[in-house]
């Protein structure tokens, strides 16, 4: 366990890890010689806590990414297994596909049935290729709508759950409508009379996360992050150089607080200290408590309320100011 933690380390925590090993071996010193050195422990233990604090409080917007694409953090499988009492998955687009990049199905979640769904990327590199990475196909979105017009139909609330560096770019997705499915979906989430919740738990990228992001509320974990494009993608295309990505995450404002600032989501989740996947327990708790508080606010309101608030948030977004330009 402990060399598997070494090889996904993140280079800004390599100081935290350190401590740890020094904390460890006191712990086993003592062991092995019967000595107390539970002040030393203590005195490291606290030292840890505040350095970690230190650093997941001023990460750059790159650092970010680095945590949302973290191979522990836990991804909408794990969530929709950790807060729905009960859970069945379903399968397939009705038009001979089932994308295993996303995952979808009816469950229970605080005694209420619901439809969750979201992008499902992979644990380890063969299990990332069998996902495509969380980037959808045409089918993955078409599976998605067709498990949300059965919620819809049968007045379940949506809950989606966005974790995707982008829709998948192939000649294939081309060739089955990627952008009409990505599109198709956009307009048919705008109609739906039941609460729609959407939550950012990880990397969201491009149409494709906004093929399932177009919600009442749109909520995202502390360490996430939402762009228009990954930033490796914006330096290529900007600059013709990827190794500027850094560059573009500061220039894209894909963090939480840059995005809630910006109107674009309503509410940022604060994670456990040292992230989502240090305890993946507390940050399930988290997302529960913030998903049963938001369904109870807007399964008070009337459905054409929440539709009228849904178009008005996202047709908020983007708002800009014209000047005449002279001499």
């Amino acid at each position: 366990m402990a060399s598997n933690d070494r090889r996904i380390l993140l280079d800004f925590e390599k100081p935290l890890a350190e401590l740890d090993s020094q904390i460890l071996q006191i712990r086993e010193l003592a062991e092995e010689n019967g000595v107390d050195y539970s002040d030393q422990i203590y005195q490291l233990e606290a030292r840890a806590l505040e350095l970690r604090k230190e650093i997941f409080s001023n990460l750059t917007p790159t650092q970010r990414l680095q945590v949302a694409r973290h191979p522990r953090r836990p991804s909408t499988l794990d969530y929709i297994q950790a807060i729905s009492d009960e859970w069945m998955e379903l399968h397939g687009d009705r038009r001979g596909f089932d994308d295993p990049a996303v995952v979808g199905g009816v469950a229970r979640f605080n005694g209420q049935p619901v439809v969750m769904l979201g992008q499902q990327k992979g644990r380890d590199t063969k299990d990332n290729i069998a996902r495509n990475f969380g980037m959808a196909s045409p089918g993955g979105y078409r599976k998605a709508i067709r498990l949300m017009e059965h919620a819809d139909r049968f007045g379940m609330p949506i809950l989606t759950f966005i974790d995707t560096p982008a829709a998948w770019a192939g000649i294939e997705a081309e060739q089955f409508g990627q952008g009409e499915a990505i599109a198709y979906n956009l307009r048919e989430m705008f109609k739906f009379e039941v609460p729609i919740v959407c939550t950012v738990i990880g990397e969201g990228g491009s149409g494709g996360a906004l093929g399932i992001g177009v919600g009442d509320r749109v909520i995202m974990l502390e360490h996430s992050v939402y762009s228009v494009a990954p930033p490796e993608a914006c330096a290529a295309i900007l600059w013709r150089d990827a190794g500027k990505s850094a560059q573009a995450a500061d220039a894209l404002k894909i963090t939480a607080e840059d995005l809630q600032r910006l109107g674009i989501i309503d509410e940022i989740l604060p994670e456990p200290i040292g992230a989502a996947h240090a305890d993946p327990l507390q940050a399930t708790e988290i997302l529960k408590d913030a998903l049963i508080r938001t369904l109870a606010e807007l399964s008070s309101m009337g459905s054409q309320q929440r539709k009228d608030l849904r178009y008005q948030k996202f047709r908020s977004i983007g708002v800009f100011a014209e000047a005449s330009l002279t001499a």
